[in-house]
């Protein structure tokens, strides 16, 4: 698979579905939404599709098509996708012009806030609420983007297959976030894992240090070394979906 259309997966599986992350983390985007109720089909021609669904102030996001979305958006390719994502292009509206304002003004409020967290500038992390939040964000992205990259990346695919059958926990101590995976036979997915149970656990000393790594505000290897991360169970696990996540930056900047 192409480089554009690896991309666009991540765009869509990655980024834009943690519109949902974002909603259930961040009060500004649950306002922004709660009058909200309305339904979105992303489909890219011969490529993925994403529904987006709005309803009593939150966003549920799931792979797929949907049956009858409110709004449906059309992208001629995976191109056109990732320009879209980037503010070059507009989609292909197939259904839903009535709620042209809505696209228009509403809509890129939400995605704007998305951005304000996944694209920082230095000044933003002074503020203890915006780490929090963009360390969820890039943790749920990273994991989702993982599972896109063992499908249809040459690197990933071959460290994936490195991976043990089990669960890998991400947590920040004290409280969260936690974010987790599964792989069972050749199937690596996100999955809701709790840190006692899982089979291997990469844990943060707390937001700060996350943040910190996750924004390459800091080197892993003095992080280790300080005690700020730990890991336990099976390191092999840790070690290859680390790989992994040193591929997103190769399709996601």
């Amino acid at each position: 698979m192409d480089y554009q259309k690896i991309k666009a997966s991540l765009n869509l599986h990655a980024v834009l579905r943690n519109l949902s992350t974002l909603v259930a983390c961040d009060e500004k985007a649950r306002e922004i939404i709660k009058n909200w109720d309305l339904s979105l089909g992303f489909k890219i021609f011969n490529g993925p599709s994403l529904f987006l669904v709005f309803k009593d102030g939150a966003c549920r996001a799931g792979e797929g098509a949907m049956e009858k979305p409110d709004i449906r958006l059309f992208f001629l390719s995976a191109s056109h996708f990732n320009a879209m994502m980037e503010g070059r292009a507009v989609p292909i509206i197939l259904k839903g012009f009535s709620h042209l304002h809505f696209l228009r003004r509403r809509f890129p409020k939400l995605t704007d806030r998305l951005a304000h967290f996944l694209k920082p500038q230095a000044f933003h992390f002074e503020d203890a609420e915006f780490r929090r939040i963009n360390t969820q964000l890039n943790l749920s992205v990273a994991m989702r983007a993982v599972c896109e990259l063992a499908t249809q990346d040459a690197m990933g695919r071959c460290n994936a297959s490195a991976i043990p059958e089990g669960t890998l926990a991400i947590q920040v101590l004290p409280k969260g976030p936690v974010v987790g995976l599964s792989k069972k036979g050749d199937a690596l997915e996100v999955a809701d894992v709790k840190p006692e149970e899982a089979s291997a656990i990469l844990r943060f000393r707390d937001v700060d240090v996350a943040c910190d790594l996750v924004n390459g505000r800091c080197d892993a290897f003095a992080a280790l070394t300080r005690g700020d991360i730990a890991m336990r169970g099976r390191i092999p696990m840790i070690e290859a979906v680390n790989l992994m996540m040193d591929r997103i930056p190769h399709y996601l900047n």
